[in-house]
């Protein structure tokens, strides 16, 4: 029998350089970016079947919840979810994977992918993996290296020991190193020499092997996750991290901390089509620009345009261009995006302008989203504010109350089970209820479809943090939103 290959997906990261659909509070590998899965359900779909074990997953408190919502939807469970007390790079997350899988798995092979890049030939991938396992089973730390094909300074490359061959067949071959990103010149000297791949930060390698060289290279890092492994807490179906040793860690890649130390690397040429979606440049490369180099998609409509990228996510906001040459124009419901296509990766500055003035754009997105659903607010005013709240089959908000707002809700899709105080009862369509302040209050959704609400808030404060939670289904505590 096959020996399973143990994926970990890696869900951390802002996506700052794919602002304004890509933000802190849901950042680009939960978004559909170039098709009707999101970056992250697509990872999974691809490093699963024959070979293959159920992910682990390592990621953040915010998004435990997405998670495995997004996986549900592609009918895959995790065997294991790890959360994060805060992000600490590439280094301390994968170490955490490689402890949990050895406890459960001794010995496993474990393949360390990012969960936000595309890789349309997901079969001939998995046949890279497959390659690679007897490498990494013989004690080789194997990277992946994609064929570049143009000089690329946005990536990091590596170094071969000779040219891969003209099939690109995915045979491992000594490492010779690491070259960090390029300047244009240096690229196109990587380019063509033809002994140089670009790096995906992508690996397989046995637990063992992985933790040794942590042992060998960075002792103080193994002890510290070491005792936030052992110390961690189960919470639903989630593994939470210790927060006090897991705080005293470097923030720093695995490249760094080990790869670019280690004695044993190996490399697996891969010559598919490959990208970590890094920028709007790289979205509209991948998107398939039509003949004079046009990508237009949702509500939007190019006149007299070439090598353009127009998107707009609102059907009901239609984004227009106009005889528009190498431009980005985003359109979202709350901030939109015109650029000049050279400068796809100075996005990251406007994020970083955008929150140095406060605006709160910069990192949260109109839609919210929770365990039980998503809320987004439709009319925000003095002292009133309107949402739509949508609610899972099945789910259910907190026991709750509240300090300084009273609340009104009328239901527009499904059925809502509703308490207050002392009594229950359900509203259908068309029908409303009055959360007076004060009352200890909860909506839930018993029913086998969504359950859409409008609510309206009215009162001194509306602030998310104005609630006193009872009961909660999801194990949040006191001051947590929804």
């Amino acid at each position: 029998m096959t020996e399973l290959i143990h994926p970990l997906l890696l869900c951390g990261g802002s996506g700052t350089r794919l602002w304004p659909l890509s933000r802190k509070s849901y950042p680009k590998q939960f978004t559909k970016l170039t098709g009707e899965e999101s970056l992250f359900q697509a990872s999974a779909r691809r490093l699963s079947g024959p070979g293959f074990a159920a992910p682990l997953i390592i990621t953040g408190a915010d998004f435990r919840f997405v998670v495995t919502e997004q996986l549900a939807a592609v009918e895959t469970l995790a065997q294991a979810t790890l959360i994060e007390p805060e992000g600490r790079n590439t280094a301390p997350a994968i170490l955490a994977g490689a402890l949990v899988l050895a406890a459960r798995s001794p010995d496993a092979l474990m393949l360390v992918a990012p969960s936000d890049h595309v890789i349309p030939d997901a079969s001939r991938f998995r046949e890279a993996v497959l390659a690679a396992a007897p490498a990494a089973r013989a004690g080789q730390l194997v990277t992946f290296g994609i064929r570049p094909d143009r000089a690329e300074t946005g990536y990091g490359w590596l170094a071969l020991s000779e040219q891969p061959c003209d099939a690109f067949a995915p045979v491992p071959q000594p490492l010779m190193g690491f070259v960090e990103k390029p300047d244009e010149a240096m690229a196109a000297a990587l380019l063509a020499s033809g002994t140089h791949l670009w790096n995906a930060g992508i690996f397989l390698f046995s637990t063992t092997a992985l933790i040794a060289a942590f042992e060998a290279l960075q002792p103080a890092m193994l002890a510290a996750v070491r005792a936030a492994v052992d110390a961690a807490e189960d919470d639903l179906t989630f593994t939470r991290l210790a927060p006090a040793p897991w705080s005293t860690l470097e923030d720093i890649s695995i490249d760094y901390a080990v790869m670019e130390k280690a004695p044993n690397l190996s490399v697996v040429p891969y010559g598919g089509t490959w990208s970590d979606l890094g920028g709007w440049d790289a979205v509209w490369r991948e998107s398939g620009p039509d003949a004079l180099g046009v990508v237009a998609s949702g509500p939007s409509t190019a006149l007299d345009c070439s090598n353009t990228l127009l998107r707009a996510e609102n059907p009901q906001q239609p984004l227009v261009g106009i005889g528009l040459t190498d431009v980005i124009a985003v359109a979202m419901p709350d901030a939109v995006l015109v650029a000049h296509k050279d400068r796809a990766q100075d996005v990251k500055l406007a994020v970083a302008a955008l929150k140095s003035k406060g605006i709160p754009q910069a990192e949260t997105l109109p839609r919210d989203f929770r365990p039980w659903g998503w809320y987004e607010s439709l009319v925000v005013g003095g002292r009133f504010q309107v949402k739509r709240i949508h609610v899972h089959p099945g789910a259910a908000l907190s026991l709750q109350s509240h300090h300084h707002r009273s609340e009104h809700w009328i239901v527009v899709e499904g059925t809502a089970k509703v308490t207050v105080d002392d009594e229950v009862k359900l509203v259908t369509e068309n029908q409303s209820v009055y959360i007076p302040l004060g009352a200890v209050h909860r909506m839930e959704n018993p029913g086998k479809v969504p359950m859409v609400l409008i609510e309206v808030q009215t009162g001194a404060y509306l602030g998310e943090d104005d609630i006193i939670r009872y009961e909660d289904i999801y194990s949040r505590g006191q001051g947590a939103r929804g």
